[in-house]
């Protein structure tokens, strides 16, 4: 029989039901392969009687007859941006150590809602702040993969989600939930060969998810293939009254939905995201999902964005300035850590407080966030961003007159070794030129593992829909997913 750890969501949906194998025998499974993998750092906290508690549930169910929920028997990772009831949420930061929630997030309330256990909270960059997952205040996540010829340098698993990322690839859970605020699902999902959505901003409720940047944060599913991730955005999606940003709609039956037949269907490619330096493979993966797309029933058509260069700059002015209103909130007095040094008033323990409890990172964009918004600049940074945010937003309405969709590689490379790029926090933000933009504009956007490069490490392609089309996006996900064929896994060397 397959290893239950090698199962999809689906599989272990469908073999629960089928009384193939009890939910018991996999959450056994998931969490000893968890409490083996340490060496990865991908779970901060592990949380084996929740994922054994549910387990129980969907066994219990199951013996009396009753329909089994959604996610019955299926065990996931829970990345530590959501606030879990009774389960320690730190946002990976010192500066909230510690911190025990006593409420549940909206997002994590549906999945348990819809049969699910938590094997642990995931590791990531913290406050979601980075692109390779060494900003977390407890250590770094170590990627499953390796890259080959002899160069065994430990791999970025890509950021923020890339706790998510590496668990899911190293077999550790089935399924993870990932934020992206700028890329944070799609990026390390390309750098660790898996799938990860980012929907239309407003389908998850921000509800008890730690806000980084609240007009981008926007919860996602990741996992292994196409399908899961839309069982799990199912489950995750829907109205919530305590979100001011959620959409009052109705959640599709994205997985019913599923086709890879793209007929009728155009799909731009937009010229300006042919970067200088790009790498060949990075281009010839590009042009391996135009033919596969073109395969799938789909005509081509190249589209212009215009501001896509415009991006980046635009979102490291709007992404620092709301973190820096959001992280005003950590100041010692009401919960996590605080610092008070002997004689001090209420500024030095402020001061204090920050000082110990931010990374280097998160205190640079809070830096860059409060210039940005003080009195002699906001008119000439933030309010120019916002504009051109608009100008971004107004290029994609145009290019949907075209197409339906967009296909864009999802990072400029393929996974860096850790150290390669942190002191360098330019070449860092570079890694989301991709993402951004659709980020910006709030849009429906997923990754989807295209092959390998020539040093063994996964390639991810992109696919962009329009407002509220994430069966679109599934769909041409799963199209390049059966075209691509995409097998490779890590070598267990954890």
């Amino acid at each position: 029989m397959t290893e239950l750890t090698d199962l999809t969501v689906a599989g272990i949906r469908d073999g629960v039901r089928s009384g193939a194998f009890s939910a018991r025998e996999v959450a056994d499974a998931f969490v000893t392969a968890v409490s083996r993998a340490k060496d990865l750092n991908a779970f901060l906290v592990e949380t084996p009687d929740h994922a054994l508690a549910a387990a129980k549930q969907a066994d219990d169910a199951r013996a009396a007859g009753e329909t089994l929920k959604p996610l019955a028997g299926v065990p996931i990772g829970m990345k530590d941006l959501f606030c879990t009831k009774g389960v320690t949420s730190t946002a990976a930061s010192h500066i909230l150590e510690g911190f025990t929630p006593t409420y549940e997030s909206a997002v994590s309330q549906r999945l348990w809602d819809a049969g699910a256990g938590m094997l642990g909270k995931l590791n990531m960059d913290q406050f979601a702040m980075g692109s390779s997952n060494e900003t977390s205040a407890f250590g770094n996540v170590i990627s499953p993969w390796r890259r080959g010829g002899g160069d065994n340098a430990p791999l970025a698993p890509g950021g923020s989600s890339g706790g998510s990322s590496s668990a899911i690839a190293a077999r550790l859970c089935p399924a993870a939930t990932g934020t992206d605020t700028g890329g944070s699902i799609r990026q390390p999902a390309a750098f660790t060969g898996i799938s990860g959505i980012k929907p239309t901003y407003g389908r998850c409720s921000r509800w008890g998810v730690i806000a980084f940047a609240s007009s981008l944060d926007q919860a996602g599913p990741m996992a292994r293939d196409v399908r899961d991730c839309a069982i799990m955005l199912e489950a995750m999606s829907g109205f919530d009254v305590k979100d001011s940003t959620s959409l009052d709609l109705a959640v599709p039956k994205w997985e019913a939905g599923l086709s890879s037949n793209l007929a009728g269907k155009r799909v731009g490619i937009p010229k300006e995201y042919r970067v200088d330096n790009m790498p060949a493979e990075i281009e010839a993966l590009w042009q391996q999902g135009i033919d596969w797309l073109r395969d799938a029933g789909a005509e081509i058509v190249e589209v212009s964005l215009p501001h896509t260069k415009y991006a980046l700059p635009a979102y490291y002015i709007i992404a620092p300035a709301e973190a820096s209103s959001n992280l005003a909130r950590y100041d010692g007095v009401r919960y996590g850590q605080r610092e008070l040094p002997e004689g001090a008033n209420l500024q030095d323990m402020y001061a204090a407080t920050r000082a110990a409890g931010f990374g280097d990172e998160v205190k640079r964009r809070i830096m860059i966030g409060t210039y940005v918004l003080s009195a002699g600049f906001y008119d000439a940074y933030y309010t120019q961003a916002q504009k051109v945010r608009t100008l971004i937003a107004q290029d994609f309405e145009k290019a949907w007159g075209q197409c339906d969709l967009l296909l864009t590689p999802t990072a400029p490379s393929a996974a860096f070794a850790l150290g390669e790029k942190s002191d360098d926090p330019i070449a860092m933000y570079l890694n989301d030129v991709f993402t951004v933009p659709s980020s910006l504009a709030g849009l429906p956007a997923m990754s989807v593992p295209g092959g390998l490069d020539a040093g063994g490490l996964p390639l991810g392609l992109q696919v962009i829909g329009k407002p509220l089309d994430e069966q679109g996006v599934l769909n041409a996900g799963l199209a390049i997913e059966e075209r691509a064929g995409f097998t490779a896994r890590p070598e267990a060397w954890w």
